[in-house]
Formats: structure tokens, sequence, C-alpha cells
């Protein structure tokens, strides 16, 4: 197993709690029905799966234990949806069934397991033969910006080390293509997608949240516990970020692997 990096801090849920279909997961929506069974992997707070609910059959939301699975429990209930069904998971040894699901996503996941190619093989064997395994992750080293600050380079550095600390692959996007062969399968359709912040709103959003995340999250008390940042280090990349949203010529790029793989 790998550890979480990013931790369930507000400013850490801050960003995920927009996540939706248009914005994460668009590249699938074509192979979504009403009668489709979906499984969610890594469903997070879950505003992309509760999105899912609105358009499948049922769909069926895992984490990898009670404390990150009740933050999508507590969404279901909160919105009054009933067609979606929990379950503590590990994505290297689904507890469920073969040939359970229609279409198997994971969302920001691959990058935070140890062998993301068992995931891999762990959600193809849930699938209905003629399913679709569907995969997105942000690549770090993809990560483009401007202006150029050194410490947003320092703030970069510091997390994808502190991510292959924990087991993960912070560059995750660019290599879904061929964790998806290596996984055994052949029908793979690979494309790409991005996020991106310029408007003065976006920026005040995108760089607020690192600039309280880099303080305040589980990455930050990594960073500190392991000798590779001092909180003078954190609060010089903090002010960095929050210069970075002031600018009115800020632009911030963030891209993203995508894999459709049948089954």
């Amino acid at each position: 197993m790998a550890s979480y990096t990013h931790g369930h801090h507000e400013s850490v849920l801050r960003s995920h709690n927009t996540r939706n279909i248009a914005n994460s997961a668009e590249y699938l929506r074509p192979h979504l029905g009403a009668s489709t069974r979906l499984l969610d992997v890594g469903a997070g707070p879950g505003t992309i799966t509760m999105d899912f609910a609105s358009v499948v059959d049922r769909v069926t939301a895992t984490e990898i234990d009670d404390a990150a699975l009740s933050l999508s429990r507590e969404l279901a209930a909160s919105r009054g949806v009933t067609n979606v069904d929990f379950s503590v998971e590990d994505v290297h040894a689904l507890s469920l069934a073969d040939d359970s699901f229609d279409v198997v996503h994971a969302h920001q996941v691959l990058q935070h397991v140890a062998d993301p190619v068992q995931a891999l093989r762990e959600m193809r064997r849930v699938t209905v033969p003629g399913g679709i395994v569907a995969a997105r992750d942000a690549d770090y080293a993809g990560f483009i910006w401007f202006p150029l600050l050194p410490e947003l380079d320092r703030w970069l550095e510091l997390y994808r080390a502190a991510a292959r600390a924990n087991g993960g692959e912070p560059d995750a996007g660019r290599q879904l293509l061929s964790w998806a062969r290596q996984a055994g399968f052949t029908d793979v359709r690979a494309t790409a997608s991005t996020w991106c912040y310029a408007t003065p709103d976006e920026r005040a959003w995108w760089g607020g949240m690192w600039a309280d995340r880099i303080l305040e999250s589980a990455l930050a008390r990594q960073l500190v516990r392991e000798g590779r940042a001092t909180t003078t280090d954190l609060q010089a990349i903090s002010d960095a970020w929050k210069r970075w949203a002031d600018a009115e010529d800020g632009w911030y790029l963030v891209p993203h692997g995508e894999i459709l793989c049948r089954a």
C-alpha cells in the first residue's frame, strides 16, 4: 500500500469538492447510460460519484478506509442520493465479484497506489466483458505556470519527492497507457485534457487553496517531519502562491492523461 500524500484537510477538500463529470470525467460520458452499473474507485468526497449517480442506474463508491468513505456517504445523505452503495476496498485486491460492473472508474487514484498495474488488473477483473475501465491522472512534471517563481519550482520538487516517498507516482498521467498495456488491455484509447487557471477568480481560488495546503495539509506535515523543508520554507512557498494569484498575467496549466480500456 502507498500512503495518500494529500490527506483530507479542508484545503484539500476545497479542491476535490469542485470536481464533477464535466471538469474531470467528460471523456467517459459517452459510455454512461441509464442502465450502467458503475464502480467509482477512490471516490474521495464523492462529488464525481454523485454526478455519476444522476445519470447511471447504480454506483458503488470505494475508499481505502471508513474515515475516507464517510465523506461520500455524508454527501449522498445530504443530497438524498439513494442509488449509491459504499464499500471499503483496496484496489489491489477488490473484494467484489468478477464481471460485476459495466464501467469501472478511477480519478486521480493510480498516482497514489503502490502498484497501478495490479490495480488496473483488478479493475478489469470486476468489469463485464466488453465493459470500460477508465482512469484519469494528473502529470505533475507537466505542470506549467507564469510568472516563473522559484518558490513554485521548489514546491513542485518537494511535492514530487514526498509523493514518491509515499510509494506513489506523481507523473502518472503520461504512464497510464503503458500501465494499461502491462495490465493486459489491448483495446485502449489514450487521451488528455487540462485544467487551466487564468482569470482573477480562478487564480484566487487555485493559488489561495495551495497557499493554505502547503502550510496545513498532510503534505506540509510530512515535509517538515521528513526534514525536506522547514516551516519557514513552506511559508515562503505559501507567500509565492499568493503572489502568483495576484499577478494580472498569472496563468497555470494542469495536464491529465486519460485512458478508456475495453475489458
